[in-house]
């Protein structure tokens, strides 16, 4: 691996005037197609199998009136008992008659015809029901329901639309900038050049922009949910920089070396190439394996990230060494660039080496000689640090969004806040009940019996009246729950409710609604997550096993994986569930996870996790195979990828953290847990626990059996095969 690409760096940069217009092209093309075809996202989250979406399905197949899209208009009088006054019921009967004219909408229901009013006489629920699904009702269709009740409003009533009608695209917009600002200045500061920064940043942006024009342009004929966008652009931005980055920096190192810039960059693409191709291989294998929980919103978003993630590696190993060859020698600080001027090669045994003059009392020296001495405290310190961070994990609990954790002051979270003032939560999160007979006869004789059962059921708190199909062999009931539609007692209540109705004789009785379809959602995702946990924790030893040839170092990687993912759910929990220090993250209102975040962040941490292993412990095999002790390959392998790799994590901290910053609680949340991960990954397992076990280890870290030795092929990540393709050229270069 490391000798082809070792060419293509070579050719990239030679060519590079072709390799930068090939990429402008795609860039303008992927933009055109992305213009021309894009179709709109899904806010939906669907779970084709469960009860719930049968339900739906059934519906849309024999009740069509009933399967659009719901919107509930809370009314809120200005005194106690006025809609019972000819006045109240004036301003009613005027809303219900503007709302059921709307555009998109089939009717409004009078909530005094149907009861739907507060015991005070003060609130009020208007029912409207849309032709069309949430995902069909268009941006003007929703303004004008946001509209509606403009003479109630004059008269000092309170109107807040909502409903399922109003979920929409999370907007990305000037808050996540700040996280590229700050990864820019990581980059100054790092490479002491504003060309190279600038250059990595630039690469990073046109693989980020040729991602996602491609990924929208994809939308027409794919269903993308809302969150999967601003997902690809996450993992985009943060892994295109990173990349970029390891590659420039080994460049730089080479051109130090006093290497000339076309064999700067070929070795640079051969060796921390070879580490950036397995890397993004691991986070695509990951994303891509949310394919096997069956879940196909999660599928998807895992495909459209992995999709980003795979540009941003062709980009880093094609158009980042055409850049590095207009740049020149203008990639060092201006301090340095005088330095090795004549391009003499330097030698075969200087490949990758520390020049004669390098600092090793540089920080990542220094930390690796305090790490290694006292290795057994920072073990302990590092585990119970850990330990007691994930402490809140075992009370994770999970949930589709809904307006209960709204932004405040948004029209979902106004009418969701108003319908819990006047009726109590349960009216926020009701549940609906199809049955469905054979003929119109059977379905008759169920729905008085599924009624009756309904009523007993606890934590009930009221059952509509049956809507009736045209043809009457499907009834719709609506059904109240006492308490919230992410509270367990709602939990519970849709289990007993399918429990007590499943002895009906006659008809098919379903329970769906958003309520029931967040908690089926959930469910599911919590029985995958073991599953595909032990996917990714097996993955990762084998491929591990594969590049260092050992069967401690993967085991040592997969275990402080884990030691990862508990710590970064236990602190996201105790935020964003338990809303300790919410007010950092501009959280309003605590609440459950959302419920694919967990196998969500597995997939994406596992992926940037072994980066930052492959980065680290890939030099110090490289030194031991060399002839250095196992405790000075460890300290040279830090010392040299200390910086590095600090200042990757912090780029991609401030990535994810500029999403922090967005009204969305979803993708906040995602934002919070991503950078969260990266920093207790990079900072406390990479370089503080690795390589304290790593010198505890010792020798024993790279013992591999012989016969799985022969049976492994060698990938050569290290560039060791390099070495000698390079060694056998020597002569022919001279």
């Amino acid at each position: 691996m490391a000798t082809l690409l070792y060419r293509l760096g070579r050719g990239a940069l030679r060519r590079r005037r072709l390799v930068v217009a090939l990429w402008l092209v795609v860039l303008v093309g992927a933009g055109l197609a992305a213009a021309t075809l894009r179709g709109p996202t899904a806010s939906n989250f669907t779970m084709p199998g469960t009860e719930s979406q049968r339900a739906l399905d059934l519906l849309a197949e024999q009740f069509p009136a009933a399967s659009g899209a719901t919107g509930t208009i809370t009314l809120k009088a200005p005194a106690d008992g006025q809609l019972a006054t000819p006045e109240g019921q004036a301003v009613v009967q005027e809303l219900v008659q503007q709302a059921g004219t709307l555009p998109g909408v089939v009717g409004a229901v009078n909530p005094l015809q149907v009861g739907a009013v507060s015991p005070n006489g003060r609130y009020a629920l208007v029912q409207v029901q849309f032709a069309t699904g949430a995902d069909e009702v268009t941006d003007a269709q929703k303004t004008a329901y946001e509209e509606v009740g403009a003479a109630a409003k004059a008269k000092g009533w309170q109107v807040a639309p909502g409903g399922e009608v109003l979920g929409g695209e999370p907007e990305v917009g000037s808050t996540e900038a700040l996280g590229v600002l700050v990864a820019a200045i990581v980059l100054i500061i790092t490479f002491g050049s504003l060309v190279a920064a600038g250059m990595t940043m630039l690469n990073a942006l046109i693989g980020v922009g040729v991602g996602m024009a491609g990924l929208f342009a994809l939308s027409g004929v794919i269903e993308l949910t809302s969150t999967a966008p601003i997902l690809a652009l996450m993992l985009g931005l943060a892994v295109g920089i990173d990349y970029s980055l390891f590659i420039t920096s080994r460049h730089r190192q080479n051109l130090l070396d006093g290497l000339p810039p076309d064999e700067a960059v070929g070795r640079a693409v051969g060796t921390a190439g070879s580490a950036v191709v397995f890397a993004g291989a691991t986070v695509v294998i990951a994303l891509a394996g949310l394919a096997v929980v069956d879940i196909p919103f999660l599928t998807v978003m895992g495909l459209a990230a992995a999709g980003t993630v795979t540009v941003a590696v062709l980009v880093a190993i094609t158009l980042q060494p055409a850049l590095l060859g207009f740049a020149g020698r203008r990639v060092l600080p201006r301090r340095l660039r005088a330095v090795g001027t004549d391009g003499t090669p330097g030698t075969d045994a200087d490949v990758d080496r520390p020049a004669p003059t390098e600092d090793r009392s540089a920080f990542g020296f220094r930390w690796a000689r305090f790490v290694t001495r006292f290795r057994v405290p920072v073990i302990l310190v590092g585990l119970l640090g850990l330990g007691l961070l994930a402490l809140p994990t075992p009370d994770m609990r999970l949930a589709l969004p809904g307006a209960a954790t709204a932004a405040v002051g948004s029209p979902a979270r106004v009418a969701n806040d108003l319908t819990v003032e006047g009726f109590g939560p349960g009216f926020t999160g009701r549940l609906a009940v199809v049955v469905a007979g054979d003929d119109a006869q059977a379905t008759a004789a169920a729905v008085p019996q599924v009624t009756a059962l309904l009523q007993r059921t606890e934590n009930v708190l009221a059952v509509a009246p049956p809507q009736l199909s045209p043809d009457g062999r499907t009834a719709l009931l609506g059904v109240v729950p006492k308490t919230g539609p992410t509270d367990e007692a709602t939990e519970t209540l849709v289990h007993d409710v399918r429990d007590s109705v499943s002895g009906i004789r006659g008809a098919d009785v379903l329970l769906t609604g958003v309520t029931a379809i967040g908690i089926d959602v959930s469910e599911k995702l919590s029985d995958a997550l073991p599953i595909y946990l032990l996917l990714v924790v097996g993955l990762s030893v084998l491929l591990l096993m594969l590049v260092f040839r050992s069967l401690l170092v993967p085991i040592k990687a997969a275990l402080g994986f884990l030691l990862t993912v508990a710590a970064t759910f236990g602190i996201t929990v105790a935020v964003f569930q338990q809303g300790h220090l919410a007010d950092l993250v501009g959280l309003d209102t605590p609440g459950p996870l959302i419920s694919f975040l967990p196998i969500l962040l597995i997939g994406i941490l596992f992926g940037l996790a072994m980066d930052y292993e492959v980065f680290l412990v890939s030099r110090m095999r490289e030194d031991f195979v060399h002839g250095e002790s196992a405790r000075a390959a460890t300290i040279s392998g830090m010392g040299h990828g200390a910086r590095v790799v600090t200042a990757a994590a912090l780029i991609m901290m401030s990535v994810f953290g500029g999403f922090v910053f967005l009204d969305d609680p979803v993708i906040k949340s995602m934002g919070f847990a991503l950078a969260i991960g990266v920093a207790i990954d990079a900072f406390v397992v990479r370089m503080t626990i690795v390589p304290a076990v790593m010198s505890l280890l010792g020798d024993r870290a790279w013992w591999l059996p012989r016969w799985l030795s022969r049976a492994l092929p060698n990938v050569d990540i290290e560039g060791e095969g390099l070495r000698d393709h390079l060694t056998a050229q020597e002569p022919t270069r001279v």
